[in-house]
């Protein structure tokens, strides 16, 4: 792991390169290193659920982002400056 200090190119920079390296920002400073192997790690059945709940609140929003008059409706409860998209997600975990 290698930590990037006072590098204008490298400074605020996340993401993956080459498949090969992950650049993370923290708070202080840009760390770079090598993907993790997440191959043999197995989720348990409450990351399970928790995956599928939230793909079916992707679901619901794609759904949602598809209907006009739903958007609409979904569209007037969504705060100034914010996705509808994500406030579809937000409201199917909270209420479902």
């Amino acid at each position: 792991m290698a930590k990037v200090k006072r590098n204008v190119i490298m400074q605020g920079m996340s993401g993956k390169i080459c498949d090969q390296l992950v650049l993370k920002t923290y708070n202080y400073g840009t760390v770079v290193s090598k993907i993790p192997d997440m191959s043999k790690v197995v989720p348990s059945s409450h990351q399970k659920d928790k995956r599928n709940r939230f793909k079916e609140a992707v679901a619901y929003a794609k759904a949602i982002i598809a209907d006009v008059h739903k958007k609409a409706g979904v569209a007037y409860r969504t705060p100034k400056g914010k996705l509808v998209y994500h406030q579809a997600i937000r409201e199917y975990l909270t209420n479902y």
